[in-house]
């Protein structure tokens, strides 16, 4: 008995009208590559696991909730879930354990470039510490657009090609963008009076 496939949007249709197995299909169909694109920013498999079943239950909240707008495009729609996910992640872990700046390969586009550990004593450490907790503060009151990019580049350490990829952007208008938030990130450092 041959199987018939099912494209996205007859299966999203079909789960809203109340086949749960509709569901199942999805994800058996879309697991793989949502999976390890998590997998390839978190590096951890259970942390990934989590992230995972974390993207799906909010799927199942939002067409359960009618607050899906089908365009066709169910894939992108949940790949972005996901990637709003990880970036959570990492925002939540960066409260704790501040990234250094060999996460970023580029010092022109490097907010911590300018911020160096070479033969620091105890003291001086603690104040590197301190103005790397204010600088992470400062990423908050970037426009989303441009703090979108800052995070996606420093704490997931992806290239501006992966990034204007998944944001569906040109490379140039990626880096434009991190180029303005480190701009403002500078201003910041200047209006609160923090010496780098």
């Amino acid at each position: 008995m041959c199987r018939i496939e099912w494209n996205d949007q007859d299966l999203v249709k079909s789960y809203v009208g109340g086949n749960e197995t509709a569901l199942q299909l999805l994800l058996e169909k879309h697991q793989s590559q949502i999976f390890h694109y998590i997998l390839s920013k978190i590096k951890n498999r259970d942390l990934s696991n989590d992230i995972f079943q974390d993207t799906f239950i909010k799927v199942i909240r939002t067409l359960k909730s009618g607050n899906y707008n089908e365009e066709g495009k169910f894939l992108p729609w949940v790949m972005r879930i996901a990637h709003n996910l990880v970036i959570d992640h990492f925002r939540r872990e960066s409260k704790v354990r501040f990234v250094s700046e060999s996460s970023s390969t580029s010092e022109e586009y490097n907010i911590f470039s300018v911020i160096r550990d070479e033969g620091l004593n105890v003291e001086q450490q603690i104040s590197k510490g301190e103005l790397e907790a204010q600088v992470a503060n400062f990423i908050d009151y970037l426009p989303e657009n441009q703090k979108e990019i800052l995070l996606m580049r420093i704490y997931q350490d992806m290239s501006f090609k992966e990034i204007a990829e998944l944001k569906d952007i040109s490379i140039n208008t990626a880096l434009g963008r991190m180029r303005y938030a480190i701009m403002n990130i500078r201003k910041l450092m200047e209006k609160n009076g923090v010496v780098y």
